[in-house]
């Protein structure tokens, strides 16, 4: 356990929980500039503080985005997904009019599915390296 230096603690628990989340553009559309992911990366910061979670990696291409979180027990991951997608594809679409564009017939920024992995067999480092190569748009 000295690895984990990001180890927390509940009222009856000790934990250390991280997921990789990969959420993918509707249509998979190549919709994100730079600005987007950064306003998106803001927008996810503030849910993961609301569910008492930790947003410890973010980052994206034009059509799909790659989230670390450390999150505790008592959060459902299937809640914390819903809450992370639905919420930053209302905001985005209202700052960013021009998204609406890329769909026309159903007014959703998401796919409705999402990749979630638990993190454990690689080390935290390597998976904060390989989401931090990503090639974000200009």
């Amino acid at each position: 356990m000295g690895e984990y230096g990001d180890i927390r603690t509940g009222r009856h628990c000790v934990f250390v929980l991280h997921a990789h989340l990969v959420f993918v553009t509707k249509f998979r559309h190549r919709v994100f500039t730079d600005a987007h992911l950064n306003r998106m990366e803001e927008i996810m910061r503030d849910v993961c503080a609301d569910f008492e979670t930790e947003l410890s990696e973010f980052n994206g291409e034009n059509n799909h985005v790659h989230l670390l979180v450390n999150f505790p027990p008592k959060v459902a991951l299937s809640k914390l997904v819903n809450s992370l997608k639905g919420v930053s594809s209302r905001r985005m679409r209202q700052e960013f009019p021009e998204l609406a564009r890329h769909y026309y017939r159903a007014s959703k920024l998401w796919s409705g599915s999402y990749f979630a992995g638990s993190v454990g067999g690689a080390p935290i480092s390597v998976l904060r390296q390989y989401i931090e190569q990503q090639n974000r748009p200009v």
